[in-house]
């Protein structure tokens, strides 16, 4: 154990504790003085050390971010923290603004806390857009000259602890270390920070290690009790990454008289930019002895083009097709945006995921949204997926906005992980329906069930009981075909066969015939060429958002084949109206059995992401295209013989009103990421809905 006596080493893991002691103590400051815990809000012993487990571990990670840039000063040659009086000066003078920036961040953050009932994040920057006012209100609400005199002595008490700390550790005379002791000791200190930042020891799957995310610190779904496992630097950070204006309210108002006809929402409803209506049991639904249970299976990166059903060679789906053949089957279905995260958000939330950077699911001041699945009376609600919820942040989202959710993902399974993604599919299907069978049939359930297996590295998992890979078919015939490899090909195919075991295994529980089946692909992946698909799909791009989508329920619904446009959002709205439950619908969804004000029922999609993205109102039969900012539009015909040709001109009725439903569904949605999430007055105000 020689390595411990660098004095550099002992230097560096000193500074370390230094600063996770002051985290911890501001974080005791928090708890003690500032948090509702223990006033206003109980919690559980057991979710309140959960959520300050989380805490601590942020505190460690900054702890360790704030010291690996003096990792630099002390392992140069020659002149380094060891062997110069410079470096070790520079490294004071890091350590002590270091110091004084976050501990400023703190004090920030405790009277942010305190005024608005948040830690501290992006949206306080709307502070200075009136200095004056923001400081005469900060001089007059709080004690300034006594912070000020706090911050800059505790910054000088941990001044003067680094400096004894550097005297007694970089100072004292060397001794010779062997080689052989220092790298070993270099791999243990780089395991240790590994995990430090890393922020977890257990269930990590190595493949796809997801680290310890904001998220967690909500797994109670309390807002304050989360605030007390957030760390304001690094949460200040995560939301710096957000818009500080994220929708333009002029566009909102001046679309809403639109958006509120498109809903079909009553004159008295139709208040200052209120999109909430109440939809009554409606004379279509279904009528069981019991309330159906409500099972959704997303089929991960499948698209319509690689369905049997929607035309597809080579019979990769033959259970899918039965259940379109047996069930409702949308012909023209679309996600909003691509990507699973994406997905999932518009799927629970009915707002399309327009976000310019990354997904809404990982803003922090968004998560917790109002949902209709919340308002299935007496259901059990459970989510299930083979891998980790944190990806995406996705875990903050269903715990926070799904009340009473049973959720199961990475280490809650019995089967091991066969790759990146978790458990196979196989196995998710089987341990997630020993779950619902379990579940009395006295108790209606809303299950989700997230598939992984299609989706590179396309796995083929050693035990998939008699599942074959097909191997007769050249890359050439797949290639022009729509499947890039046969890799592809055999996914899609194990995808599609373990949904027909899930059947057969459902179908020998108690449950089956009382459930609702909802089948839907999240996007498509990328693909080759699709003869057998519309012209319209490859060369309007719209086959990226073209999925497949059935409902099924061979003992509740008779089949049918819906040719109208559907969009993804429009899934729940529709599924609690065939239960006859009522609900407050308060996003943009809307059920498919109620008819479309607009005529020709329309999805929204976002073309092209990014800060600039191109969006788009499809119908059947129409989409219009054009950047969200109105400019480079155009419309065009999609069962034409030349559907790439603008037909603006020729049909100016149908192209104004698709360009004008394109824009208000892509301000609106900014505008109801926000309108829609469930907070107090004060964060309205501070995310300037509120604002005068």
């Amino acid at each position: 154990m020689g390595w411990l006596q660098s004095r550099r080493l002992r230097f560096l893991a000193a500074c370390v504790a230094a600063f996770f002691v002051l985290l911890v103590a501001l974080r005791a400051v928090f708890y003690l003085f500032f948090s509702e815990v223990g006033e206003t809000v109980t919690a559980s012993s057991g979710a309140l050390w959960q959520t300050l487990g989380v805490g601590l571990r942020f505190d460690l990670r900054l702890a360790l971010l704030l010291v690996l840039p003096l990792c630099v000063l002390a392992w140069l040659p020659r002149v380094n923290l060891a062997t110069s009086a410079f470096m070790r000066g520079l490294a004071q003078a890091y350590l002590t603004l270091a110091t004084l920036v976050v501990v400023l961040i703190y004090i920030l953050d405790f009277g942010h806390y305190v005024y608005l009932g948040d830690r501290l994040n992006v949206t306080a920057l709307r502070f200075l857009e009136d200095t004056a006012i923001s400081t005469q209100m900060v001089w007059e609400s709080y004690p300034v000259v006594w912070i000020t005199l706090g911050w800059l002595g505790l910054t000088a008490l941990m001044a003067w602890l680094f400096a004894v700390l550097g005297r007694r550790l970089l100072k004292r005379p060397a001794r010779r270390i062997r080689a052989r002791s220092l790298w070993a000791g270099g791999a243990i200190v780089f395991v240790l920070v590994v995990f430090g930042l890393l922020g977890r020891v257990t269930h990590i799957n190595w493949e796809n290690p997801v680290p310890l995310r904001w998220s967690d610190a909500f797994a109670s779904g309390d807002k304050a009790v989360a605030a007390l496992g957030l760390n304001p630097v690094l949460f200040l950070y995560d939301t710096s990454q957000l818009d500080a204006d994220p929708y333009d309210l002029d566009a909102v108002k001046r679309y809403y008289p639109m958006m509120a006809d498109f809903l079909d929402l009553p004159a008295e409803r139709r208040g200052e930019l209120n999109y909430e209506r109440h939809v009554a049991v409606q004379p279509h639904r279904l009528d069981p002895q019991r309330p159906p249970n409500i099972v959704v299976v997303m089929l991960e990166s499948l698209g319509a083009s690689r369905v049997g059903a929607y035309g597809t060679p080579f019979d990769p789906t033959p259970n899918l097709d039965r259940i379109a053949e047996d069930g409702w089957f949308f012909e023209h279905f679309y996600v909003p945006v691509t990507g699973t995260a994406k997905s999932i958000w518009a799927f629970l939330t009915g707002i399309p995921d327009v976000a310019p950077e990354e997904t809404a699911s990982r803003n922090p001041l968004i998560g917790h949204q109002r949902m209709i699945v919340n308002q299935l009376d007496g259901y059990r609600k459970l989510y299930m997926v083979g891998g980790n919820a944190g990806w995406a942040n996705l875990e903050g989202l269903l715990t926070r906005s799904i009340q009473g959710l049973e959720l199961y993902e990475e280490g809650d399974w019995k089967g091991g992980n066969v790759d990146v993604w978790g458990i196979s599919d196989l196995e998710l299907f089987k341990e997630s329906n020993a779950i619902l069978e379990q579940i009395p049939e006295d108790q209606p359930f809303f299950a989700f069930i997230q598939t992984a297996g299609n989706h590179r590295p396309f796995t083929i998992p050693p035990n998939n009981d008699d599942f074959q890979v097909r191997d007769d078919l050249s890359e050439e015939e797949l290639r022009a075909n729509g499947f890039r490899n046969a890799a592809q090909y055999n996914a899609v195919r194990l995808l599609d066969y373990n949904v027909g075991r899930y059947m057969e295994m459902a179908r020998e529980s108690g449950y089956f015939d009382n459930t609702i089946f909802v089948f839907f692909g999240d996007h498509n992946n990328r693909i080759t060429t699709l003869p057998h698909m519309p012209r319209f799909q490859e060369v309007l791009g719209l086959e990226s958002h073209h999925v497949p989508h059935m409902i099924y329920a061979p003992a509740l619904l008779e089949p049918r084949h819906i040719r109208e446009a559907v969009s993804l959002i429009d899934v729940m709205p529709t599924v609690a109206g065939l239960i006859g439950q009522d609900y407050d619908n308060t996003t943009l969804g809307r059920d498919i059995q109620q008819p479309a004000p607009e005529g020709d029922r329309t999805a929204f999609v976002v073309l092209r992401e990014g800060p600039a993205p191109q969006i788009g109102a499809v119908t059947a039969d129409h989409l219009a295209r054009l950047n969200h900012d109105g400019e480079a539009a155009s419309l065009h015909e999609l069962y034409s013989d030349n559907p790439e040709q603008d037909r603006s001109e020729e049909q100016p009725e149908t192209y104004e009103h698709l360009f004008n439903l394109a824009r208000g569904f892509y301000e609106t949605s900014r505008y109801l990421f926000y309108d829609n999430a469930i907070r107090d007055e004060h964060a309205r105000q501070a995310a300037g809905d509120g604002a005068d």
